[in-house]
């Protein structure tokens, strides 16, 4: 891999996804360590000062509900686990915003489920909400809503769901920190001629093999999630570095271009990714046609598709649906992710921004579809 290439990956990252285990969290499962949590929040302060967005991912709501409860042991029951999920999460939100507050940052705890960002409009509603905290220069802390779900407990884990937020918000890189250097060809503690891996391919499947199971009793993913999440990053064209929780200013360091932990880097650019998926995108749920005027600002011009262009609207679509956008002469000029469904969109067809609200009785964007998610097919 060139060099040159792989150092810069951290440096140009503007939107950056941060998630630490909850090994990290809880040093352990012995409670939260505001040690540990302050050093983090310390280095997002200063990546926002510097420019940047971020974005936390935290686990570590059971196991320090776990602490608060007594319990020394994890147990198997859903209800049980749900209860210490809810109990911690109190307090693991509470100790965020005390430690970005002092750096003065504002927080906002998101819980979402895997069921969030799979039903399309619950994705671009929770889009919309994460892209707003960022523009504030407020960080979200995320983590899995455990206490209303049942298979994320017991199979998911926090690896995927920041793989999952890198592709929601478009990060340009996804940092995943754990009680390990990164990855190794095969388990260091079993094998002393382990090598450890520098920097790789995302998505390159002799990482799989390489990766091992669980490597904590706190936690419930290890470095195969955590290569598996890495390959589901570079999807949308997020690269991954895989690196030490308690290295001293990581985070500070990576964007530096220091070369910390294990780099997978994506091989496709974020831009191209999100828009070769859409152009990709076989079931198209409806279309809307425009008039000459809206024809050259979307396909010559890169511009937006304001209602206001729109002629007609063709079958029944929901928010976030992939959508045709065609001319008079019945030509595909473009297709992109609708931000409003059809019966809505037949409403403020031919309508101004300004009318939206009296139309529909809300505003959500003034875009039928943005230019961000908008692929020129002709």
């Amino acid at each position: 891999m060139n060099p040159a290439v792989s150092s810069t990956v951290l440096r140009d990252a503007r939107r950056i996804v941060v998630k630490v285990g909850s090994s990290l969290v809880t040093n352990e499962g012995r409670g939260l360590d505001e040690v540990a949590i302050g050093e983090w929040c310390r280095q997002l302060a200063a990546l926002t000062r510097d420019g940047r967005e971020v974005v936390m991912v935290s686990s570590g709501a059971v196991a320090e509900g776990m602490k608060r409860l007594g319990w020394t042991v994890r147990p198997h029951e859903i209800n049980e686990l749900q209860a210490a999920a809810a109990v911690g999460q109190m307090g693991l939100a509470q100790m965020y915003e005390t430690k970005l507050r002092e750096n003065g940052l504002g927080s906002a705890q998101v819980l979402l489920t895997h069921a969030d960002l799979a039903d399309r409009e619950r994705y671009l509603n929770a889009r919309s909400t994460l892209l707003t905290l960022l523009r504030l220069q407020v960080v979200p802390v995320i983590n899995e809503n455990d206490t209303v779900v049942n298979d994320e407990i017991k199979f998911g884990d926090n690896d995927t769901l920041g793989a999952l937020v890198a592709n929601l918000v478009e990060a340009d890189a996804l940092v995943i920190l754990t009680d390990q250097k990164g990855l190794y060809s095969a388990d260091p503690r079993k094998d002393p001629a382990a090598v450890f891996i520098h920097e790789a391919k995302a998505g390159d499947a002799a990482l799989e093999a390489m990766a091992g199971g669980a490597g904590s009793s706190i936690g419930r993913g290890g470095m195969i999630t955590k290569v598996l999440a890495a390959r589901r990053a570079a999807g949308s064209g997020a690269s991954t570095v895989i690196a030490w929780g308690r290295e001293p200013d990581a985070l500070l360091r990576l964007v530096r271009g220091e070369s910390i932990g294990t780099l997978l880097v994506a091989q496709t650019q974020k831009k191209q990714a999100r828009k070769q998926w859409m152009a990709d995108h076989l079931q198209l749920r409806g279309a809307v046609v425009v008039d000459d005027g809206a024809v050259g600002k979307v396909r010559d011009e890169g511009k937006s598709l304001l209602p206001i262009g729109m002629t007609a609207v063709e079958g029944d679509f929901s928010r976030g649906d992939v959508i045709a956008i065609r001319s008079g002469q019945g030509r595909e000029i473009a297709r992109g992710l609708s931000n409003y469904s059809s019966a809505e969109a037949r409403l403020i067809c031919r309508k101004p921004s300004s009318e939206f609200e009296r139309l529909l009785g809300y505003v959500a964007e003034p875009e039928m579809v943005h230019r961000d998610n908008l692929v020129v097919t002709r």
